[in-house]
């Protein structure tokens, strides 16, 4: 007798736990109630990676693909798509993505790859309501806000939208700028604001800028 995959195992019993006789709290879950467990999920995994902890880290993943899983039935009640659909699209991804593993390219080192993938990311997007005109776009807006400002500078250093200092002039110890960044945080709790929202708003105010600029060079050209 063929064993059953682990994985036909987890379908089954979430499609049992949200069935007429499963468990009330599965029942009433929706992908918007969900959305912050997934969230949360990524920073325990995160804690056993840092940890080093190998049990830890198996059952946090486990606990990620329940996320991934749980709202692939939702979607599945509503016809909308399903397991199969969300593995065959990541499968056909990556094997588009990687013409260099799977296909002629000869892209050989990481930078020359990440070009790669850039380019063919942008042609499968042309022309789509997902297409991404700004060199700007793509960033998750709900990014913790220090991580959000680094993917805005990566992205307008790349589209060469900065007008930055030489980095001789720049060089700070790490530490240092560590402690500028807490007491920056020390003294936004202190006046009884937010640092992640003040950030938040400063990055906007930033992107905003950042745009129009990316327009301006746009329409010189």
């Amino acid at each position: 007798m063929k064993k059953a995959r682990a994985i036909d195992d987890l379908l089954k019993v979430m499609a049992k736990l949200r069935s007429p006789k499963g468990c009330p709290w599965d029942r009433e879950q929706d992908h918007r109630s969900l959305r912050w467990h997934a969230v949360e999920e990524v920073y325990e995994l995160m804690d056993a990676i840092e940890a080093g902890d190998d049990h830890e880290m198996a059952e946090e993943l486990g606990d990620l693909l329940l996320q991934v899983v749980f709202h692939c039935q939702l979607a599945s009640e509503r016809r909308a798509f399903d397991f199969e659909k969300v593995t065959r699209h990541i499968v056909d991804k990556l094997i588009r993505r990687h013409p260099h593993v799977f296909g002629n390219s000869k892209a050989k080192t990481v930078e020359a790859v990440w070009a790669q993938w850039e380019q063919i990311k942008k042609a499968e997007k042309k022309g789509t309501r997902h297409e991404r005109p700004s060199a700007l776009d793509g960033i998750p807006k709900h990014l913790p806000s220090l991580m959000r400002v680094e993917k805005l500078l990566k992205k307008a250093r790349k589209a060469g939208l900065l007008d930055e200092p030489a980095k001789t002039a720049m060089k700070r110890n790490k530490a240092a700028v560590g402690r500028d960044l807490f007491e920056l945080a020390r003294r936004a709790h202190q006046s009884g604001w937010s640092a992640e929202e003040l950030l938040r708003a400063e990055i906007k105010k930033r992107e905003r800028e950042l745009r129009t600029k990316e327009n301006r060079i746009a329409q010189t050209r």
